[in-house]
């Protein structure tokens, strides 16, 4: 059986779907009208894709009728190549508008299936707005969501008077000066279990009086090197070193910053990282002590008016399963 088509363009066999997800934490494609799904395949292996996206023109990750989005996107694309319908479990749904370096997700797939030809097949129709960084046969018992132990998170916020094209789409420009020092203080409050119930979307089926409790691993800020006409700004998020924020850079006048929030937790709930960064760049500003944070996860309830950052400087970095 042919498992991939020469032209990656080329539409899905007779009769595949556009298969919509089906319960918890399965996500497919859109479904098309009049589209049964074709037969499961007789033989199958789970297939493990680390994938990346800039979630600026997407409605999220999970499937949504009549949206766009990434796991319909990602669906569709690997239907026309599998020529079956695919359903996606990921690590972390992320929202509209925000990105991806290390989303990983698993489906799956016909045994034969040959992991380097799909990630090329896919690349060619979905890059560079989502691109599939690697792609392998997962480990028996392997569930992208279920086998994490951890969530990495990065927020980037633009300290600026100005803002920076090439860099609007990553980040948040607040003007300066923002005192990192006391936010890097604040952000310790939230290392530990806590109940989030400040900083989350209440989730759908739950009362006000049941707890959100999740348990963050790690909260830091450092500073990433904007050296003033050297290069590209993008070039110090990912690799180059960068100052700590209990050991800052002097903060010189008209020049911009480049501020890096990093989180780990066992798991998020919606709106959690933005709503943390919302307030901890109101502490910078001086309009809310340090002190605020822990005031806030002991009083368990979202105050009127608490800031949630833009989406746009959210990203998922990478998923950690412990091997």
């Amino acid at each position: 059986m042919r498992l991939f088509d020469p032209d990656p363009g080329a539409g899905p066999a007779a009769g595949a779907s556009l298969g919509a997800g089906a319960g918890a934490g399965a996500l497919g494609g859109d479904p098309g009208p009049g589209l049964a799904p074709p037969p499961a395949p007789s033989s199958t292996v789970r297939l493990r894709l680390v994938v990346a996206y800039d979630g600026a023109r997407f409605r999220g990750f999970a499937p949504q009728p009549g949206v766009r989005t990434v796991a319909g996107e990602l669906a569709r694309a690997m239907e026309k190549v599998l020529h079956h319908r695919v359903e996606l479990v990921c690590a972390g749904r992320t929202d509209a508008g925000v990105h991806a370096r290390g989303q990983v997700v698993h489906a799956d797939v016909d045994a034969g299936v040959s992991c380097d030809a799909m990630k090329r097949s896919l690349n060619g129709m979905l890059a560079p707005e989502v691109v599939v960084r690697s792609a392998s046969v997962a480990a028996a018992g392997f569930d992208a969501r279920r086998s994490a132990i951890s969530r990495r998170y990065r927020y980037l916020v633009l300290e600026s008077e100005v803002p920076d094209p090439l860099l609007a789409r990553v980040s948040w420009q607040v003007p300066g000066p923002l005192d990192l020092r006391a936010m890097a203080q604040a952000a310790d409050a939230f290392v530990g279990e806590h109940d989030f119930r400040a900083f989350c979307r209440r989730p759908p089926g739950t009362s006000a009086a049941d707890p959100i409790l999740r348990r963050v691993i790690d909260a830091r800020w450092s500073e990433v090197g904007l050296p003033a006409g050297a290069g590209d700004p993008l070039e110090g998020v990912e690799g180059l070193a960068d100052a700590r924020a209990t050991d800052v850079l002097p903060r010189l006048p008209d020049r911009p910053r480049l501020l890096r929030f990093e989180v780990v937790a066992q798991s998020f709930c919606h709106q959690m990282v933005r709503s943390m960064v919302g307030l901890l760049v109101e502490v910078g500003r001086g309009r809310r002590k340090a002190a605020d944070v822990a005031w806030l996860l002991a009083a368990a309830s979202r105050p009127s008016g608490l800031p949630v950052a833009p989406a746009g400087g959210l990203c998922l970095v990478s998923v950690d399963y412990g091997s």
